[in-house]
């Protein structure tokens, strides 16, 4: 990734999650990780739309590693004794409701900064929970989430480079994208009660946007950093991005050429014919 596993790692100052005492706010955090990955059922569209073989691959075994996470939040509920409920209106809203329309929109806000995002509430839960088998569970899933930050990343770089008036949609989504982490802070800052950890939670969510921030400079999305963009251009890149969506979506009504029809010319086929080793069968 872009991003390490120490640039990404709050300091809770040794604070901690105590399945016991605090079992309720536990299982409302895992019930806004389980939608997260029921949402997954998204890999299937963007298998659908891949560009190319190397995507196709990818969100096939994507889609695996989802659904293997909904079976570990629900354990996860099971060790804490509570059941599965709805997740907040603003996680619904980052996980579906931003669903993006083409194939780069959903490898920068999907994958490299949404999942970045959910990445970093997994490091802060392994980091403070006070339960083995729980951070164990999560342990492994962080493996496979920062596999799907990193496909995002470069998949977002590589379309910066080759249209880079992409750039700024990007910005003016990721603009919309972090303003709602802000606003989900806010929420859990007001609702939930006092506690060691969660009394850091703002610093948490700035810090987590900081790091978004970081993310989207390396990858080229942006240009310099935030505090140095005026509103105006902020303003201008949310305004393009959701004026570009809006012209477009009779363009979708147009057929489009698929995989299927374009495979012939994939760069992983056609390196069959320059001397590579063959594709590796199945037994």
């Amino acid at each position: 990734m872009l991003l390490s596993r120490e640039e990404m790692t709050f300091d809770f100052a040794g604070a901690r999650l105590e399945p016991e005492r605090d079992r309720k706010l536990l299982a409302w955090v895992m019930n806004q990780f389980l939608y997260g990955e029921v949402s997954g059922i998204q890999c299937g569209h963007w298998l659908y739309q891949a560009p190319d073989l190397e995507a196709a691959r990818f969100f096939s075994r994507q889609a695996v590693e989802e659904f293997q996470h909904v079976e570990n939040f629900l354990r996860i509920l099971e060790l804490l004794g509570e059941g599965p409920a709805p997740a907040h209106r603003l996680v619904r809203f980052l996980s579906t409701g931003m669903m993006p329309a083409t194939f780069e929109e959903h490898a920068c806000l999907e994958m490299a900064l949404g999942e970045g995002f959910v990445l970093m509430a997994l490091y802060g839960v392994i980091d403070t929970v006070a339960h083995d088998e729980i951070r164990e569970i999560l342990s492994r899933a962080v493996k496979q989430e920062e596999r799907h930050v990193e496909f995002g990343e470069q998949r977002t770089m590589r379309a910066i480079r080759e249209h880079p008036a992409l750039r700024r949609r990007l910005l003016g989504l990721s603009l919309v994208s972090m303003w709602a982490v802000r606003r989900l802070g806010t929420f859990m800052r007001s609702r939930l009660p006092e506690h060691e950890v969660l009394s850091q939670l703002p610093d948490f969510l700035r810090f987590s946007v900081s790091c978004a921030e970081k993310r989207l400079l390396r990858m080229g999305v942006l240009t310099k950093p935030l505090a140095e963009l005026a509103v105006l251009e902020k303003s201008l890149a949310v305004a393009e991005a959701y004026g570009a969506a809006l012209l477009r979506a009779p363009l979708r009504l147009l057929p489009k050429r698929r995989l299927t029809e374009t495979y012939l010319q994939d760069p992983s086929i056609l390196r069959q014919g320059d001397g590579e080793p063959p594709l590796r069968a199945v037994r």
